[in-house]
């Protein structure tokens, strides 16, 4: 089938590879423009970009769809169907009605169960027991087309975003393939989404994966799951962030954000309900440790408060 993709991140990466060792004809890859990126600011082509060069493949990167130039160098390339997966922009109407079997997207949840741009860091922060892929219709809503293949992934208790994701990003790319092979058949069955249980994916925002210690251990236990690895959980210590990356919910209860035990287990700290066992850390511009080896430079002993402003010098 001749397929345009548009996709940005790894998680479309792995669907362009999937589309394309099935044998498909890629005729474009749609992704976004090369952003800044590490600690240089150097700019950087997206996932999707790099393996659409590796491949061999023609790549467009346009800032917008909406241009009567772009559309009509994509209606030009005959494309039978576009694939979306994580692109990033909006698809105007004419390019949602351009190619023959319409424009299909990968999404990372069961819809219509979050919706929006952060689907996996949301079902792990809201506890979710079960997440998955459906491949659906795409209009012009948001994340509310017809749904034509849907398969459900269990989440697992030390499930993180990134592990998450990346069980995610071959089931999608395998669902995305049969999705093809069943339109070229016409055995798809597209299903309306039900008004019932819709909920929205809202975008991460940095400021809200600081720790909030006035929350239960078992919320903020699931935050650092679901923030990690971006943009990664941290709380304030002398005015300096710290990363949290792995702890667990303990018995104890105190002043919220009062360390209550500080060795090499873990630092329990209390929280709104229960502890927060804390037992891998990075200090800004340091390297991930655990309780033991971050202990051994820094002096956390049991009274101190996360949640207290500390004096000014």
């Amino acid at each position: 089938m001749r397929i345009i993709f548009a996709g940005t991140p790894e998680f479309a990466r792995v669907a362009l590879t999937a589309l394309h060792d099935a044998g498909h004809t890629i005729v474009a890859v749609l992704t976004q423009p090369d952003r800044p990126s590490g600690r240089g600011m150097k700019l950087t082509p997206s996932a999707v970009k790099q393996e659409a060069l590796r491949l061999g493949l023609p790549v467009l990167q346009p800032e917008t769809l909406k241009s009567a130039e772009i559309q009509a160098e994509l209606s030009a390339l005959g494309a039978e169907v576009m694939v979306v997966a994580a692109y990033g922009l909006i698809l105007p109407q004419a390019v949602l009605d351009m190619p023959r079997f319409g424009c299909l997207n990968i999404h990372a949840s069961l819809l219509p169960r979050w919706r929006g741009a952060a689907p996996i860091h949301r079902a792990i922060q809201s506890g979710d027991s079960e997440t998955g892929i459906t491949i659906m219709q795409m209009d012009a809503g948001l994340d509310t087309g017809a749904m034509l293949l849907r398969q459900a992934l269990p989440i697992a208790e030390h499930d993180t975003t990134g592990s998450l994701h990346d069980k995610l990003a071959p089931l999608g790319g395998e669902m995305v393939v049969a999705a093809l092979i069943a339109a070229s058949t016409g055995s798809l069955t597209p299903q309306p989404q039900p008004d019932a249980g819709v909920t929205y994916a809202a975008k991460i925002t940095k400021a809200e994966a600081e720790l909030d210690f006035s929350l239960s251990a078992q919320q903020l236990a699931r935050n650092i799951r679901a923030f990690n690895p971006a943009p990664g959980a941290f709380m304030l210590w002398q005015g300096k962030p710290i990363k949290v990356w792995q702890a667990q919910v303990q018995a104890g209860s105190g002043q919220p954000g009062t360390v209550l035990a500080a060795n090499a287990d873990g630092i329990v700290v209390a929280c709104g309900q229960d502890a927060l066992q804390i037992t891998e850390l990075q200090m800004a511009g340091g390297k991930r440790q655990n309780a033991a080896q971050f202990l051994a430079g820094h002096a956390f002993v049991a009274g101190l408060n996360f949640c207290e402003t500390p004096p000014s010098n």
